[in-house]
């Protein structure tokens, strides 16, 4: 489903807004991943048909009720954000050998690695085609969020160095490789709608900080949902033996009781049988409450720094953000 339907915002007047603005970017996306090629057409749009939270788009437009929703590179700003986050989606499923993605045959499952990656880089290339038209200031910040996301996608496939807590490791890395982007899409929504610095330096810390929360809690979700409702194959990092937020608390325990736990999350877990036995026990671990307070303490964060807006239905709606993105279900 589509953040069109998705959120409500507390205010009749701004979910009307909202939804119009988030209906013009699903017209332009939908334009942004045609070819002249049907199969290249039908690879690009694999993703953006399969539906998604829209959750980048939903923050930018929100972002410019707080100026001009209807000012010139909104609506493409916000667009940009998404194709971004789409062609990530591409490269990601290849890196976790992901079967499904949004409910459906990841793209790399569908057509193999090489068109999936291919695929994704075609949808970076429309991104930057857009951010062309929408100004040097535009290209700079996305050429450091990308360069964020990239840095964060490293940092994972490497690991935390000798020494690094890996709890503080593994923060980092979703603040660059799922904030940096959250944090354009806010920064984007208010600075093209005409908004004061002040109130674009908010948005962008907002924007990360939520976007931590909204990772971490998608990472609790990935645990504790049966697959058909988060779209994802459940459990699909702890197959691949990646440690997120829960898994890297249980890891710290010192608790004998959790040795048969801990020699799960050591290992990639092909066996059906012990993936299972992993996620049983994680579910049940007190590191997954532990985990669910760290994604509440950011979106805590993000709430505080919103404080400073001027009290209304978008700054109501943002706070309202916070409380979603930690108990959500899917």
């Amino acid at each position: 489903m589509s953040a069109v339907n998705s959120y409500d915002l507390g205010d009749e007047r701004l979910n009307a807004d909202v939804a119009t603005g988030l209906a013009e970017v699903e017209v332009r996306l939908a334009q942004a991943v045609k070819s002249d090629d049907d199969f290249i057409s039908a690879a690009a749009k694999h993703l953006v048909d399969a539906g998604g939270k829209r959750f980048r788009p939903l923050l930018a437009v929100l972002a410019a009720n707080l100026g001009d929703p209807g000012a010139p590179g909104v609506t493409d700003s916000a667009v940009v954000v998404e194709l971004t986050h789409l062609a990530t989606l591409y490269h990601d499923d290849v890196m976790d050998e992901a079967p499904r993605r949004r409910g459906t045959d990841s793209a790399n499952a569908r057509w193999g690695n090489t068109v999936a990656i291919l695929t994704g880089d075609f949808l970076f290339a429309r991104a930057s085609d857009m951010l062309a038209d929408l100004g040097p200031e535009a290209v700079r910040i996305q050429a450091r969020t990308f360069e964020r996301l990239v840095t964060g996608q490293i940092h994972e496939t490497v690991g935390p160095a000798d020494g690094q807590d890996p709890v503080e490791h593994h923060l980092h890395v979703l603040a660059d490789k799922t904030g940096s982007l959250i944090a354009t899409s806010g920064r984007f929504g208010a600075m093209f709608a005409g908004c004061d610095e002040a109130t674009v330096e908010v948005m962008t810390r907002y924007g990360e900080r939520i976007g931590v929360a909204f990772q971490l809690a998608d990472d609790l979700v990935d645990v504790a949902s049966d697959g058909d409702t988060s779209g994802k194959t459940q459990g699909t990092d702890l197959r691949e033996g990646i440690l997120t937020l829960p898994a890297l608390i249980a890891m710290q325990s010192s608790d004998p009781a959790d040795a048969r736990l801990q020699d799960l999350l050591s290992r990639p877990l092909p066996d059906d049988a012990e993936h299972a036995e992993a996620i049983e026990l994680l579910q049940r671990h007190s590191a997954f409450e532990e985990a669910r307070a760290v994604a509440r303490s950011w979106a805590d964060e993000a709430r505080e720094s919103v404080a400073g807006l001027e009290f209304g239905p978008v700054r109501s709606a943002l706070e309202a953000l916070c409380d979603y993105v930690v108990t959500r279900t899917g």
